[in-house]
């Protein structure tokens, strides 16, 4: 299909994106999957991200119908640029390892997708504990299955910035989630990433004057 000149690229809007063959992924549960979601969308090395519904048995868990799941975020990145351990260390540092949750819904988690990360996850928790001579409540388990969860949930903070929203969902349609640039300003508006890094970002993203506008506003 022929693309249109009058329409910003959503390819030019993703210049660090990689296919998913490439990246590797990593799900944690750190309270309400909002704040993570932001957090790790503004680092560099990260890709994607999203937020869904995992740990539990029950099927086709929604946010009103729940189950036992716990509220994650799924994290893909470039194992290039960005380490496991990299993310874990962001984890432990942004929910509270040593208090076990009020609800299940929002406990700490970490959800191996393999052994390799359920050694390194463990031996992170073993270290924290010597280093803090506390024990750690934080759960260590197997990823059985995903749920995203429900759209309005997906890149919350730049959704509250719907005049930028908006825009990327109109150029990406569907795979406005997916997208490497909304995971980049969902974690920018909520105040995540350093000031250079953000510069950089803005200086690439094709969006309008007042998109651009309203990101730098909430910066």
């Amino acid at each position: 299909m022929a693309s249109d000149p009058t329409r910003p690229s959503a390819l030019s809007l993703d210049a660090e994106a990689i296919s998913p063959s490439e990246t590797a992924t990593a799900t944690f549960g750190m309270g309400c999957f909002w704040g993570p979601d932001a957090r790790f969308g503004a680092m560099p090395g990260v890709v994607r991200t999203r937020v869904g519904y995992a740990g539990g048995d029950d099927t086709d868990p929604s946010y009103y119908s729940l189950g036992d799941h716990t509220e994650v975020v799924q994290v893909a990145y470039d194992p290039e640029k960005r380490s496991y351990e990299d993310l874990l260390d962001v984890f432990w540092e942004n929910h509270s390892p040593f208090s076990a949750p009020h609800k299940r819904q929002y406990r700490g988690i970490v959800l191996a997708h393999n052994g390799e990360q359920r050694e390194a996850a463990t031996a992170s928790q073993a270290a924290l504990e010597d280093r803090t001579g506390k024990a750690v409540q934080t759960e260590i388990e197997s990823l059985d299955g995903f749920y995203p969860a429900e759209a309005y949930h997906q890149k919350y903070e730049l959704r509250s910035t719907p005049v930028v929203s908006d825009e990327l969902e109109s150029l990406y349609g569907p795979a406005f989630v997916e997208s490497t640039v909304a995971a980049r300003l969902n974690g920018f508006v909520a105040g995540h990433g350093d000031e250079e890094r953000r510069r950089a970002v803005l200086a690439d993203v094709d969006l309008s004057p007042a998109a651009l506008s309203e990101v730098r506003r909430r910066l």
